[in-house]
């Protein structure tokens, strides 16, 4: 009796070839901004900035003598804020764009991600969780501010049923968040 262990089976494999945007790491940080801890601190600073802002403006609307400095730093500090992740993602997007084009391997192994400056792989348990949206799907690392992550642009497959392909892969080896 043969037994097969599965040693000899074909590995199902998706690749990808794309140029990260920054409209890709817009919504890369965005995302994570929304499941992990320090986004979530995040938008309440900015709620808490905003809140202090209206509050002085209605106290200056009252016939009170509003604290001028308070009100412009607080509105200000709130709009830089609110910026600074299209701010990051351009500044990400000038360091990978330094790098060339991407090209990635998602197998049952993990991903491989090569471009002209090198090479990295990354197992299943080194970024176990995932998200998917319209455009991307996003492996992100398992520390509670998510630091590290690997995007993975719909637009960078080659054939339309690349995309159920990847995502029953990703399926099979993460969790969605």
């Amino acid at each position: 009796m043969v037994m097969d262990t599965g040693r000899d089976a074909v590995q199902e494999t998706v690749e990808l070839t794309y140029q990260p945007t920054v409209k890709d790491f817009a919504q890369v940080l965005g995302e994570r901004r929304r499941f992990s801890r320090a986004g979530r601190r995040f938008t309440w600073v900015i709620g808490a900035l905003f809140c202090l802002a209206a509050v002085e403006a209605a106290v200056g609307l009252a016939g009170g003598k509003p604290d001028m400095f308070l009100l412009v730093w607080s509105a200000l500090t709130a709009v830089v804020f609110l910026f600074l992740p299209r701010l990051q993602a351009r500044t990400v997007q000038r360091i990978a764009a330094r790098n060339g084009v991407f090209r990635a391997v998602v197998s049952d192994a993990g991903v491989t991600v090569t471009t002209d400056a090198g090479s990295s792989t990354i197992n299943w348990s080194g970024q176990p969780r995932y998200r998917e949206s319209a455009e991307l799907f996003t492996l992100y690392s398992n520390d509670k501010n998510a630091t590290c992550f690997t995007l993975l642009p719909k637009r960078g497959l080659s054939d339309p049923v690349g995309e159920d392909r990847l995502r029953a892969i990703l399926d099979r080896h993460l969790t969605r968040v």
